[in-house]
């Protein structure tokens, strides 16, 4: 099991914990900061899928105006733990 902490970018999210066992499947994320229940969906939502499912998935995802979004970084969090 691989544990890691990723801090966010261009986000309300400050940081992102994430768990990941070893079959590269997301074993558990939890956002600091952000709007509750949208990180808290988007960490059930993830929880089973493997680590380039998600990837896949959110990369390139953006919020409002901004260039990046919670999801994003996350994809990028994933990135960078493999």
């Amino acid at each position: 099991m691989k544990k890691y902490t990723y801090k966010t970018q261009g986000t309300c999210s400050q940081a992102i914990e994430i768990t990941v066992d070893d079959d590269n499947r997301i074993n558990s994320v939890q956002f600091i900061g952000g709007c509750d229940g949208n990180t808290k969906g988007i960490s059930s939502l993830v929880r089973g899928m493997k680590v380039q499912d998600v990837i896949a998935k959110l990369r390139g995802i953006t919020c409002g105006y901004k260039s990046t979004s919670c999801p994003d970084q996350l994809s990028k969090a994933l990135e960078a733990m493999l």
